[in-house]
């Protein structure tokens, strides 16, 4: 439903999704486009989601977090982004895009991993 709408905005998300690994980007979307594509003069487009190893968490019912989520998989650079990164994705009432890199440091993934190898020896 919103294919078209992401799709015109894809370059942009690129380039966030790689600016973000410094700090959180955000970007106005076009409130025009999402009604558009809905039909409806005020459509409920907000959602917050986080992008592990290319999959939604929490799962969600969201139309346009799903959208997303498919066109941003189709393209090839954020395919490599997203299985290298963790995103925390947040599209507000008003438009607001927010992309912000969660991805752990490498230091935190060791010590997991240590963490773990130690209770499994015990």
């Amino acid at each position: 439903m919103y294919t078209y709408t992401w799709k015109k905005y894809l370059p942009v998300i690129r380039i966030l999704l790689k600016k973000s690994a410094t700090k959180e980007q955000t970007v106005n979307l076009n409130r025009i486009d999402f009604e558009r594509t809905t039909k409806l003069r005020k459509p409920v487009v907000s959602f917050n989601v986080d992008i592990i190893r290319s999959r939604i968490y929490p799962i969600t019912k969201s139309v346009p977090a799903r959208d997303l989520l498919t066109i941003l998989q189709e393209d090839e650079r954020c395919r490599e982004l997203m299985s290298d990164n963790q995103y925390n994705i947040t599209l507000s009432g008003d438009f607001l895009l927010t992309i912000k890199n969660i991805t752990p440091p490498a230091d935190a993934e060791a010590e997991v991993e240590n963490e773990r190898e130690e209770k499994s020896e015990e």
